[in-house]
């Protein structure tokens, strides 16, 4: 270990306080332009590697966008440490080597998936794989990845992603973003930390830089390159939800809504519970079912348990099913009306109020991220809806039906 002495006022101090001495298994820092991840983790790197414990792995998807990147992000980070003599550079193997313990920083693409699998440091395992610009990376490549973290170590293994968020369809939004809570700067569950920042995060951005980004007109790319937010395109039905942890709320709910969607095979059964804050139009949905192959005899105890003798609204097309549910389970059950124009004012119901959904409702966050309107060839939107990912808004749009005031068939509270 070589011991040096740096000054805090080199550090951003959010990154000082969640990434330093972070050894959570997977770590993301994402968020807006000019946030400071790129160059923290670049600090983070360097010190690391000093003091003798880690070997670093550092991807993009392709090999000849890493030595004008991430990797003079780390050759800067050296030379602002003052600490050239202890390190050889390799520009042209693009290797970072420590000359007083041999750990080292190594680069490469996943365009050339074999040159991966060869990369081996001279002492000792890979600890670390850092990934910038992660949202380039197809899901295969992550996993394929996160094989190489194998082997005897002291340090604990890490997977570090940086990237902007771009579209909430993407894999790393499902696969790591159940924690996330949409009114939060970091979460952390056992193995899992989130951190989110932007550019007012970054103290050593001039008036120019902050100038060039606060005045951004185009609104995708200042939610997601300014603001640091997952984005959503025009295609995308439903812009008015966040996810946020409801478990403190949920005892005060009382006005309690549920929604049942069939489904066995190849589409899941789903079930959805809200509470409906009419007074501010604020919809709450704080529990989900999402099951394939599963019988109406295995699923009808829990949907019980969940809604006890509460009303459940359920897709009309199988009275069968209905009917077995409310004789032989006593569930409190009901089919939709359904009818002409159906989805279309259900739809629209619910952009008309804000959708808050538990943190712990996975499914439900994966269909209103993906939920889309038809496009024509020319990809133009039309007003019709995809029938695909709406398992969880069908049974939504049941639960609500009763107190839909666009619905111009049957009752309304």
């Amino acid at each position: 270990m070589i011991n040096i002495e740096i000054s805090d006022k080199v550090f951003n101090s959010i990154y000082l306080k969640h990434a330093m001495n972070n050894n959570k298994r997977y770590q993301l820092y994402y968020g807006g332009s000019s946030s400071g991840k790129s160059y923290a983790i670049a600090q983070r790197t360097i010190i690391d590697i000093l003091q003798g414990d880690r070997n670093y792995l550092v991807v993009r998807q392709y090999q000849n966008t890493v030595k004008k990147s991430i990797f003079n992000e780390l050759v800067k980070a050296i030379s602002r440490f003052k600490v050239s003599e202890f390190f050889s550079i390799n520009k042209s193997e693009l290797t970072i080597t420590c000359n007083v313990n041999k750990k080292q920083i190594l680069f490469s693409g996943l365009d050339d998936p074999e040159k991966i699998k060869s990369v081996t440091p001279i002492d000792g395992v890979i600890t670390d794989i850092l990934i910038e610009e992660a949202t380039e990376i197809e899901y295969a490549g992550y996993k394929q990845l996160s094989k190489r973290l194998r082997g005897k170590s002291k340090a604990e293994k890490r997977i570090t992603l940086l990237f902007n968020p771009i579209l909430k369809d993407h894999w790393i939004y499902k696969e790591f973003f159940g924690i996330w809570e949409d009114n939060k700067q970091y979460a952390e569950d056992e193995t899992t930390s989130i951190l989110k920042t932007t550019y007012k995060d970054n103290k050593f951005l001039t008036e120019d830089d902050i100038r060039g980004l606060e005045d951004e007109t185009d609104k995708y790319y200042y939610e997601v390159y300014t603001l640091g937010n997952w984005g959503v395109l025009g295609a995308v039905i439903f812009k008015n939800w966040k996810t946020e942890d409801l478990t403190d709320m949920i005892p005060t709910f009382d006005n309690i809504y549920n929604g049942l969607d069939w489904g066995f095979a190849d589409d899941p059964l789903a079930f959805v519970k809200l509470h409906y804050d009419k007074m501010r139009k604020k919809i709450y949905i704080y529990d989900e079912l999402y099951v394939t192959g599963m019988l109406n005899s295995e699923i009808a105890p829990t949907i019980r348990i969940k809604t006890m003798n509460e009303m459940v609204t359920a897709d009309s097309a199988e009275p069968k099913s209905i009917e077995e549910f409310r004789r032989t389970y006593k569930i409190n059950i009901k089919g939709a009306k359904k009818g002409k124009g159906s989805i279309e004012s259900g739809i629209k119901f619910i952009q008309d109020n804000e959708v808050i959904i538990h943190s712990k409702c996975t499914n439900t966050r994966m269909e209103f991220s993906k939920y889309k309107y038809k496009e024509d060839k020319n990809g133009n939107v039309i007003p019709k809806p995809v029938d695909k990912d709406n398992h969880i808004i069908d049974a939504l749009r049941y639960a609500l039906e009763s107190v839909n005031t666009n619905a111009s068939w049957g009752w309304k509270n």
